[in-house]
């Protein structure tokens, strides 16, 4: 009676026992699945996060370089004259003229609406001659693709005065440089051809005739630069050439603080493409999970439809 008494308690221990390794399998698997499926879940979600990102880059990208027209542009200018006259007076019979292009890779370099400060740069030697020509005028025009004549603008331009015991000074002190070739006697220029300049959009201009109006100046190298004004005040301006008026509406403001403040308008404008399209995906994820249940209802009634219509005896 005692035996078959420890036998039947081992026997429920054994199978208390059992139950007991049965149900923790069945939460060890519950924990792993649950587990695999947050884990399934978080990826899916940073994959999709990080594709909204990057679309919100590339949308910010894409409208900033569409959007901001170009800072700054450079160009050397060559100068040509005549020579083939007999002239006992100058070397040169003509003007020194340049024909700069405002084109770059086939696309003009001004933005429609956009103010530019142009700025002829002249490296000129401090020779006897530029000292003795004193002021010289510089006329340059703008024209169109179509050579219509856009806009024009004259400005006058001078060496700096020197002594001549400032010259020597300066000659003695920097000799052993002069001599090594690291310094030259010269002088920069920067001459301001237009200060706010902002380009016709009926005819653009393409090309820039940039005449010295003297015979004897002489230039080592030159430059146009050409830096567009960004500005935190809007205005209109109306433009009225060629006998037609247009009315371009101008916001600098916008395009003052994307170059300003490139970090800050690229947080603000991802930020704002980022919660657009957020909220884009969620809403239709939220339209997904809703219609699930009225497709079900649809089926549901579907086959009842079906199965009464198959018992209705003919």
């Amino acid at each position: 009676m005692d035996r078959a008494n420890g036998v039947q308690s081992g026997d429920e221990l054994f199978m208390l026992f059992g139950a007991f390794l049965a149900r923790l399998r069945d939460a060890a698997v519950g924990a792993m699945s649950r587990a695999s499926q947050r884990l399934l879940q978080g990826v899916v979600a940073f994959s999709v996060l990080a594709l909204l990102l990057w679309i919100s880059a590339f949308l910010y990208g894409s409208f900033y370089f569409s959007y901001m027209p170009l800072a700054a542009y450079s160009t050397p200018v060559y100068y040509y004259y005549r020579s083939d006259c007999d002239s006992p007076n100058s070397f040169m019979c003509s003007y020194p003229v340049a024909n700069v292009s405002l084109m770059k890779n086939n696309k003009p370099v001004l933005t429609f609406g956009q103010a530019y400060q142009m700025t002829l740069q002249l490296d000129m030697p401090e020779s006897e001659t530029n000292q003795e020509l004193g002021m010289f005028m510089i006329r340059t025009t703008c024209f169109a693709r179509d050579g219509a004549q856009v806009v024009m603008s004259a400005r006058a331009s001078m060496l700096r005065y020197k002594s001549n015991l400032l010259r020597t000074l300066s000659t003695l002190l920097f000799f052993p440089m002069l001599m090594s070739g690291a310094a030259e006697q010269k002088q920069v220029l920067a001459v301001e051809l237009f200060s706010d300049y902002t380009d016709d959009p009926y005819s653009p201009s393409a090309t820039a005739l940039i005449e010295i109006l003297s015979s004897k100046v002489q230039i080592y190298s030159s430059h146009l630069y050409i830096h567009a004004r960004f500005s935190g005040v809007s205005f209109r301006s109306k433009t009225k050439r060629s006998g037609r008026g247009f009315p371009w509406k101008l916001f600098p403001f916008s395009r003052y603080f994307l170059f300003n403040f490139p970090l800050l308008s690229a947080v603000v404008g991802m930020s704002s493409n980022l919660i657009f399209l957020c909220v884009l995906v969620v809403f239709s994820y939220m339209r997904l999970l809703l219609g699930r249940p009225v497709r079900a209802q649809i089926n549901t009634a579907g086959r009842l439809g079906n199965g009464g219509n198959h018992d209705t005896p003919t």
